[in-house]
């Protein structure tokens, strides 16, 4: 890999890094289009190298969160425990079928979800809600559930799905939105390690895109624990909102 390809690795981590962390999906909703659109990559490498750029930036991310008190611990442990078995179907059907699909699945989720939260966060003013230990009590049944399509869209997409996830916890179950995205960064860190390990029993990831992407997103993330103590609730929503749809319609026309 020519040293100009590892820079701009480098910098596009950062920004995902930063970004995935203050919206709580992780990085891999920019980077693995980066890779698709930029480097041209086999979709199968660039899902299996962006799960990995997932963890790294989750596992840089809950440091800075644990910090701040905001990860709701409870809730983060049973979705991770669904999307433990869902990781490894994820893993499994990416190996299976890959095609010129990939791209239109790709971009319809990511282009419905980012204008359902577009409407959703502009129409809708959403009331205060208390803080998880008080709004949850015990974690729901639909947790697990929740967790298993997590691990299967994560695996499979290489993003992570804390795009889904921040969402169906603000808007579902009630949580504050830097609680949940802090949640979604630790439950994210949790089953995309078992994403990971199963990438490495399939060979699939270029190590070399790690290598660089994975020291951008470990700068990207601190840097975005920080802005995101800074950002309202609803302009993180709408960060993730506009994201999704630019990024949605570039893979439509891929």
């Amino acid at each position: 890999m020519e040293l100009a390809t590892g820079l701009l690795l480098l910098f596009i981590g950062i920004i995902a890094g930063a970004y995935g962390t203050i919206v709580g999906a992780g990085g891999g909703f920019i980077f693995v289009p980066a890779l698709l659109l930029l480097l041209h990559m086999d979709p199968a490498i660039a899902a299996a190298s962006g799960l990995v750029i997932v963890f790294i930036n989750s596992l840089s991310g809950i440091q800075g969160y644990a910090r701040q008190g905001k990860i709701h611990y409870k809730a983060g442990l049973t979705i991770a425990l669904g999307a433990l078995p869902g990781a490894l179907i994820g893993v499994w059907l990416l190996q299976v079928y890959s095609s010129s699909y990939f791209y239109v699945i790709f971009a319809s989720i990511l282009v419905g979800l980012g204008v359902f939260l577009l409407i959703k966060n502009s129409i809708v003013k959403r009331t205060k809600t208390t803080e998880p230990s008080t709004q949850l009590g015990d974690p729901s049944m639909w947790f697990v559930p929740l967790g298993f399509l997590m691990g299967i869209l994560s695996s499979y997409l290489g993003i992570g799905g804390g795009w889904l996830l921040v969402p169906i916890l603000i808007y579902v179950f009630k949580i504050p939105t830097h609680t949940a995205t802090a949640t979604s960064i630790f439950s994210l860190c949790l089953y995309t390690s078992v994403g990971v390990a199963a990438q490495l029993f399939y060979n699939s990831i270029d190590w070399i895109t790690v290598l660089w992407g994975g020291m951008g997103v470990m700068i990207g993330a601190q840097l975005g624990v920080v802005l995101a103590k800074r950002i309202p609730g609803k302009i993180v929503i709408q960060m993730l909102s506009v994201l999704l749809i630019v990024i949605g319609f570039r893979m439509f026309f891929q």
